[in-house]
């Protein structure tokens, strides 16, 4: 045991305030879309409701005129709000799109990413340091070296955590909030640190994937997915010749029509060259889609590749996000992943503050 406490103390030491700085940037992503949407909500809404949207097609010329060099229109987003401006996606920069009022055609401006938002992210996927050094990325790895240390540490602190009578057991699953700050602490360590032990486990668990490659073969594996197989990819649309720019959106509105009847309850379809995709609701993989192929002359539909029927792999990355980020269960589980991230944070700091005490006692 005694050995299980040193390994506990000297892995948060060291590792704490990276520990920190991912669960507090973590914290703060959770709940981005929604601000960004009501910090910009002249972008995303429509002021005015019109009688009719203007043909996929025409909205994606209009779009396509206003747009730089080498830079093309990749696809529409269709809500089911009236309300809501059309997204259209383009090929570069990476997620890059702009809103457009689908009755007027009026182009509303690029997405943009608060800064505040910015910052957090690039604090907690690589420490500010997004740029590789003679092609180590090591802001990322040092990210992906402390959530593994976290996993140990967790784990070291539940074999610590656990309680030898029953009354020890009562003690360490109460936070007491009339025996002094000191007594707070300690009980907010030690009885929050188990509450929040198997959401935190979850988190990092997933978040590993992004870190460390031969991590993410193993944990595909463990669900039964090869990732040694090359996944097939559809280059359908790399082997077709360029088209006139008149030519190349000329079926997407009659698509959207099609698939539309056959999912009118669809809260978000997206329509690309010679696809539509529509957004599984519900619980579980928020990124579930269904997709429908379509004829690029005609607008009809050829196929469909329902999530359901889609393979293990693509099921796992979609689940893997979902997880990290705790949206599987809609709000509810958001505001779980925002409270647990936030008090993972505390964490460290509650610990520094055990040690230095524990030090200044015995001093």
């Amino acid at each position: 045991m005694k050995l299980i406490k040193k390994l506990h103390l000297w892995l948060s030491v060291p590792f704490g305030l990276v520990i920190f700085i991912t669960c507090f940037s973590g914290a703060m992503l959770v709940f981005e879309k929604e601000i960004t949407a009501a910090f910009y909500k002249e972008l995303y809404t429509i002021e005015q409701v019109g009688e009719k949207a203007l043909p996929l097609e025409q909205l994606a010329e209009i779009v396509s005129l206003t747009l730089d060099e080498g830079v093309e229109v990749t696809g529409i987003t269709v809500f089911d709000s009236a309300e809501k401006a059309y997204q259209v996606k383009l090929s570069k920069p990476k997620h890059a799109s702009v809103y457009v009022n689908q009755y007027t055609g009026e182009v509303k401006g690029c997405y943009k990413r608060l800064p505040f938002f910015a910052t957090m992210f690039r604090l907690h996927r690589w420490l500010m340091d997004p740029t590789p050094n003679a092609g180590v990325f090591v802001g990322k790895t040092i990210v992906g070296i402390s959530t593994l240390v976290f996993v140990v540490i967790l784990i070291t602190g539940l074999v610590v955590w656990f309680p030898r009578s029953k009354k020890m057991l009562r003690n360490r699953l109460t936070i007491k909030l009339d025996k002094g700050w000191r007594r707070f602490w300690y009980d907010l360590h030690v009885a929050g640190g188990f509450y929040a032990l198997v959401v935190l486990l979850a988190m990092a668990l997933t978040g590993l994937t992004w870190s460390f490659p031969w991590y993410r073969t193993a944990f595909y594996s463990v669900f039964g997915v090869d990732m040694q197989k090359p996944v097939a990819q559809n280059d359908m649309h790399n082997k077709r010749e360029d088209k006139d720019r008149a030519d190349r959106f000329a079926s997407w509105q009659l698509a959207f029509d099609n698939v539309k009847m056959l999912r009118p309850e669809a809260s978000k379809m997206t329509v690309a060259k010679g696809e539509v995709s529509v957004t599984v609701d519900g619980w579980g993989n928020q990124r579930a889609s269904d997709k429908y192929k379509f004829s690029e002359l005609t607008g009809e539909i050829v196929s469909e590749q329902l999530y359901a029927d889609s393979s293990r792999a693509n099921k796992l990355r979609g689940w893997i996000y979902s997880v990290h980020v705790g949206s599987f269960g809609g709000i509810a589980t958001r505001i779980i992943a925002f409270l647990v991230a936030l008090f993972g944070a505390s964490l460290p700091l509650t610990g520094y503050y055990l040690w230095i005490r524990r030090l200044y006692v015995r001093k």
